[in-house]
């Protein structure tokens, strides 16, 4: 495939992500490369996924919930009466031997290693052994003004070394905006986002000024600046495709030389995790971020990274988790939109283990070892922030993040912190951010907007 091709690609899969922006807007010859680009992806991604159930003895799966047709046979549900077909919750407080347990020590010495083996083996994957060291080089440093603020921008690339197997690159793109006037590190937030590279045009159509229009709220970025703190937007694609057609390429490809991954190999939401990792250990190495209070940020599958992030990662000071769903906080024994069988199948199937794809197939979402609320309890005892949408969110399933975590609360207590405080779902528009564990649902849609300004209280109460 020609890198044109592949670019425009990216660009148009990275612009639907967020749910909050159109498509850039393509010429004619663009869009027909564009649609090659797009069978050539799909057609090796579904030989790839092919080859996995190979490996897993698996001859057919069961199909994910549809969420167009309501009249289809697998029309996704959102009939609480039939969301809980498996109501038995693995208890994150009883040892694999059966017994209770008691004290913070036996929590980090014997049962968090016990869930972090099961999600390594089955649901996101093992990181491999000797991974490359990653040498940060600061492209640019620009002096610009963000809604008013001063700002200094770095652009950085993060150069991994492929000594190992040089047909294989792999560069990480992250940016660092810090105020321009602050007397000291800062603290800083970090969020799974995407950058559009130099000469693509910018997404949507133009707009017309409006002179009467009253001027627009203060964009996330605007919001921290506020309070004195800093943002980096770290690109996932720059660490590892978002398909499975390129398992064999980034940080998976190249760790497998190439070769396709066995079944409890590392899938993208780990790869990317550990890009924001790399991330992290260069904040440690810059005198303008306050290292120890670095939070990450994503939304929809990159809420789903941002958590595992955080459950991976001790450094991270704080965790908004937006919108994660399946694969996410949202509990995987929960019949309510996605669910396992659509992230088992061929279109997301790369974000996790490929033992995953056995929970959709020979076995049923009561087999797994483990579930959602337990990676929330990994996060413990650090803060996380919950969010979910209304209207046209419904697909990520906002009770059963919920419950992610209300089921993690126990490790929490245990931990001597305080869980979400009730057990029951709430109104909509209700804040939760007494505890370390935050919830808070907002009327809007599939989107983080909304629930800023109270991610930034809650992070407020820690970052002071």
């Amino acid at each position: 495939m020609k890198r044109k091709q592949v670019l425009l690609l990216v660009v148009l899969i990275a612009s639907f992500h967020y749910g909050e922006s159109q498509p850039p807007r393509l010429s004619p010859a663009d869009s027909t490369a564009r649609k090659r680009s797009q069978d050539s992806v799909r057609q090796l991604t579904e030989q790839d996924h092919q080859k996995m159930m190979d490996l897993l003895h698996i001859t057919s799966l069961r199909p994910g919930a549809n969420g167009n047709d309501p009249k289809a046979p697998n029309a996704a549900n959102y009939d609480e009466a039939k969301a809980t077909p498996f109501p038995d919750l693995p208890d994150p407080l009883i040892l694999k031997n059966g017994k209770k347990v008691t004290s913070a020590k036996i929590w980090w010495n014997q049962r968090r290693p016990e869930i972090a083996e099961d999600f390594d083996r089955e649901i996101y994957g093992r990181v491999p052994k000797g991974l490359p060291k990653v040498n940060w080089e600061v492209v640019s440093v620009l002096n610009e003004k963000n809604g008013g603020f001063d700002v200094i921008t770095k652009k950085l690339v993060g150069h991994v070394d492929n000594s190992s197997y040089p047909q294989i690159k792999v560069n990480i793109d992250l940016t660092l905006t810090t105020p321009a006037n602050a007397t000291g590190p800062v603290p800083v937030i970090m969020e799974f986002g995407f950058i559009f590279p130099a000469g693509a045009r910018p997404p949507g159509p133009p707009t017309l000024s409006n002179p009467n229009a009253p001027p627009p709220p203060p964009s996330w970025q605007q919001q921290l600046l506020a309070k004195g703190w800093g943002y980096a937007i770290l690109v996932p694609g720059s660490i590892q495709a978002d398909n499975g057609a390129g398992l064999n390429q980034g940080i998976i490809g190249l760790m497998n030389k190439g070769q396709s991954r066995k079944p409890d190999d590392w899938g993208s939401l780990r790869a990317w995790a550990w890009g924001a990792s790399k991330a992290l250990d260069y904040f440690e190495t810059d005198n303008a971020v306050d290292a120890k209070k670095v939070g990450v940020e994503g939304h929809s599958r990159y809420g789903k990274a941002t958590v595992v992030a955080m459950a991976y990662d001790a450094r991270f000071a704080i965790a908004f988790i937006s919108s994660s769903g399946e694969g996410g906080v949202k509990l995987h024994r929960r019949n309510a939109g996605e669910i396992v069988e659509n992230v088992a199948g061929s279109n997301e199937y790369h974000w996790m283990a490929g033992n995953f794809i056995k929970y959709a197939g020979p076995l049923n979402w009561g087999d797994l070892p483990v579930d959602a609320h337990e990676l929330v309890a990994m996060c413990a005892p650090r803060p996380v922030f919950i969010s979910a949408g209304e209207k046209g969110d419904g697909w990520q399933d906002a009770r059963g993040m919920f419950l992610g975590g209300v089921h993690a609360g126990p490790v929490y207590k245990l931990l001597r912190k305080k869980d979400l405080g009730i057990t029951e779902f709430p109104p909509v528009e209700t804040t939760l951010i007494d505890g370390e564990i935050a919830f808070r649902q907002h009327t809007a849609g599939h989107t983080p907007v909304p629930n800023w300004p109270t991610f930034i209280r809650f992070a407020d109460k820690y970052f002071k």
